[in-house]
């Protein structure tokens, strides 16, 4: 295998995203298969997925995904998760052994929703209660994380090649209606159990292929509106940003789109005076949020997937389509292993976006 440092691919890492636009779940093989076929652009330090659906019997609870390094640690967020939520369950997220993934942290699940009494305290909405709680544990707890946060949906991820880990959490047994994966190829962050993708804050996840340049900058604002960025690496911040800007700021997806990928100064030139001077208030205000460097990413949310590249196409991303499925991914051929005939496939410009909404959504 190789090793961190020894060899540097810059467009490495894979993305693979698969959404039923009508909201039929299928199972998480399908999306093993996909980001599979891409093996030789990860380099085993990290995989990753997250499955949208995989709870109905929990449907309006909150699903929290935790690493652990040790049962001490977990003692002391157990009591801080009790302290602030009802828990209906707690236990153990189901794993099979696998010689591929020899050792991992202790990994946990809970079903909560917040203590009324804790929550009216706050003076918070319930959704920035959790996103806070979140931010707490990350920073403030020694030896734990939180690598999922939302209500029907949850986080899979680990040191290893990504097949590797959809396997080792037995995601063959789990249905859902949008699936989004990685393969990882760190080369500017550490690899490790917390480091890989997807990020995720409450309902929103990112996987993302590239390194943004801009991350100092990106981090900087969002921190000015309380978000904490502790998992070492600069794709935690591309989740930040939507959620601000959307459920923060309440921008429509294709609002926070023109923040994040907005045109260049001269392309605003070129455009007519009301959009320009819409264009011209978005860099003035939003500058810091502009993401800047080679990328590709995939943005779930509960009504659908996003995908996005940078604005001059560094990174690669091809879409299809198949009656009421969408798939996204960084080859072509990681979409045809798992739909051979597609109606429609199409590489989108830099810095247009692919929006897949399910039904009730649109």
């Amino acid at each position: 295998m190789v090793k961190e440092g020894e060899v540097r691919i810059p467009s490495g890492c894979a993305i693979s995203g698969i959404l039923n636009r009508k909201g039929k779940r299928f199972s998480g093989e399908t999306i093993i298969n996909s980001i599979e076929l891409m093996h030789d652009r990860s380099n085993g330090l990290g995989g990753g997925f997250a499955g949208y659906g995989i709870y109905p019997e929990f449907a309006d609870l909150y699903a929290l995904h935790l690493f652990y390094d040790d049962m001490s640690a977990k003692a002391k967020v157990d009591e801080f998760i009790e302290l602030h939520f009802e828990i209906e369950k707690a236990e153990v997220i189901p794993t099979r052994k696998s010689k591929e993934i020899p050792s991992s942290p202790l990994i946990w699940r809970y079903f909560v929703y917040p203590r009324k009494k804790r929550l009216d305290k706050s003076g918070l909405d319930e959704q920035e209660y959790v996103a806070q709680f979140v931010f707490k544990i990350n920073e403030g707890f020694k030896g734990a994380y939180v690598f999922s946060s939302g209500k029907n949906m949850g986080a899979f991820k680990g040191v290893g090649f990504p097949e590797d880990i959809g396997r080792f959490f037995k995601l063959e047994t789990y249905n859902a209606y949008l699936w989004t994966s990685h393969g990882r190829f760190p080369t500017n962050t550490p690899g490790w159990w917390g480091g890989a993708h997807p990020f995720t804050l409450l309902n929103w996840s990112v996987v993302h292929n590239g390194e943004i340049s801009s991350y100092d900058a990106n981090r900087r604002f969002v921190e000015m509106f309380g978000y904490k960025c502790t998992l070492m690496t600069d794709t935690e911040v591309i989740t930040y940003l939507f959620d601000l800007l959307v459920r923060k700021h309440g921008m429509s997806l294709a609002e926070a789109v023109n923040v994040v990928a907005a045109p260049f100064w001269r392309e605003i030139e070129l455009l007519d005076d009301e959009e320009k001077k819409k264009f011209e208030a978005i860099r003035g205000v939003y500058g810091s949020a502009l993401v800047n460097g080679p990328f590709s990413v995939i943005l779930g949310f509960e009504g659908g997937m996003l995908a996005l590249n940078d604005r001059i196409k560094l990174r690669s991303l091809v879409a299809a389509e198949k009656d009421e499925m969408l798939y996204v991914a960084s080859e072509e051929a990681a979409i045809r292993i798992v739909c051979e005939n597609p109606d429609r496939v199409w590489a989108p410009r830099g810095g247009e976006p692919i929006l897949g909404l399910v039904e009730d959504n649109q």
